[in-house]
């Protein structure tokens, strides 16, 4: 039931409906900063486009390339422009919470260099009463063929970080109950809220299979550390809009803000949940996080891969566009890079794309570089008339 704050909002809102897709670590260049994480010359997108014959004409229509260089397009159909990014850390928590409005002041942290202290694996150890084995950043397909055949046999936890601020356990579905698992990752997000062991999330991964085909199952849950402070999720949910999550956004802020939290197990589904919630009835926001871009292909440093994930993304563009309403708008854009032609396996700090469509719109071209993401949720905020958030300049005047 629309409160009467909301209903004089709508009689002047720009946008009834707002879809925003993260295309997960497709960066476009590094960022003024990126000496500062070792970064310089990243560029997740431009490498791609170098090295593989990317073919992404519906993308392109969105000025999706002129983001790389930020030349002009005439021919263009949405604004584009970059956004910087401005809150320390490169990761996940970090690049999704300046998205929304959210300043973290301090990087959350990471322990992939030596791996946990061992006085927290004695904790785990002592909460589980399993022995814990792995303790390294790793791929989690790999660790879990490394040693899943030993936690299968012994009953031990796979613990490992995995190219971030978190902290990952795995067992297998036949060794440790689905529930016992996300029991264990509870209480060891309780133990690492200090300051000194703060990762932004513990991820509980349940797997399958015998030795040597071991895999994944759909089996997930993340426990994040809630926001510093509000996002524009509370901002909108609490005046009475829809805050709709598809993908890992609920989990990234634990569940703050949202009205409908949707699991998606890879992009096509992603998608596929992404229109059918636009062809519902609402008012609001709705946020859809395409996780295969790194997860699968950016942290395993597979260009061609990567490069046919971007590809597919563009063949569904032309199904997305056909289901916004006259008064909906459209805005991809990343959080943060993860480059396939950089070494090791980890994220990259960059700038990120901004694609905007509307079909509204009647001046698309290219924008002045936003000086921080942040600018993104504070347009979304300023089209709800709610309160802005703490961090961010909307620019919804310049989207006529």
């Amino acid at each position: 039931m629309k409160n009467i704050t909301q209903e004089r909002t709508m009689n002047k809102m720009k946008f009834r409906r707002i879809f925003l897709v993260v295309m997960d670590s497709l960066g476009v260049g590094e960022a003024l900063d990126a000496n500062n994480y070792q970064d310089q010359g990243a560029n997740t997108l431009g490498h791609i486009k170098e090295k593989y014959d990317l073919f992404v004409p519906n993308l392109q229509k969105l000025g999706f390339l002129n983001t790389l260089n930020m030349d002009e397009n005439p021919n263009v159909e949405a604004y584009y422009t970059i956004a910087r990014p401005t809150n320390p850390g490169k990761d996940t928590l970090t690049g999704h919470y300046e998205l929304m409005g959210v300043r973290n002041l301090v990087p959350f942290k990471q322990f992939t260099e030596n791996g946990f202290p061992r006085e927290l694996l004695d904790q785990i150890e002592n909460i589980t009463q399993r022995r814990v084995i792995g303790n390294k950043n790793a791929n989690g397909l790999d660790i879990i063929n490394e040693l899943g055949e030993r936690q299968l046999e012994y009953g031990f936890l796979i613990l490992y970080t995995s190219n971030g601020s978190n902290l990952c356990i795995a067992a297998h579905e036949d060794v440790i109950p689905v529930a016992k698992l996300y029991e264990y990752a509870t209480k060891i997000r309780q133990i690492t809220l200090t300051e000194e062991l703060k990762v932004g999330r513990v991820i509980a991964r349940v797997f399958t299979g015998k030795p040597g085909n071991f895999k994944f199952t759909n089996e997930k849950c993340e426990y994040a550390v809630k926001p510093p402070t509000k996002s524009i999720f509370n901002l909108l949910s609490e005046r009475g809009f829809s805050v709709i999550s598809i993908g890992k956004i609920a989990d990234v802020f634990d569940g703050e803000g949202i009205t409908k939290k949707i699991k998606a197990k890879d992009n096509s589904e992603a998608i596929n949940k992404l229109t059918d919630i636009m062809g519902k009835n609402f008012t609001g926001l709705c946020v859809c996080n395409l996780n295969d871009f790194d997860q699968e292909y950016g942290h395993k440093r597979d260009l061609e891969g990567y490069a046919k994930a971007i590809e597919e993304f563009d063949v569904e563009i032309p199904m997305i566009i056909n289901k916004l309403d006259m008064d909906d708008l459209l805005i991809l854009t990343a959080d943060h890079g993860c480059d396939p032609t950089f070494p090791g396996n980890g994220h990259t700090r960059e700038n990120v794309p901004v694609l905007i469509f509307g079909r509204n719109l009647k001046e698309p071209k290219k924008l002045d570089i936003l000086d921080s993401m942040a600018d993104i949720g504070a347009t979304i905020t300023q089209n709800f008339d709610t309160m802005q958030p703490l961090i961010g300049t909307g620019f919804l005047d310049k989207l006529k």
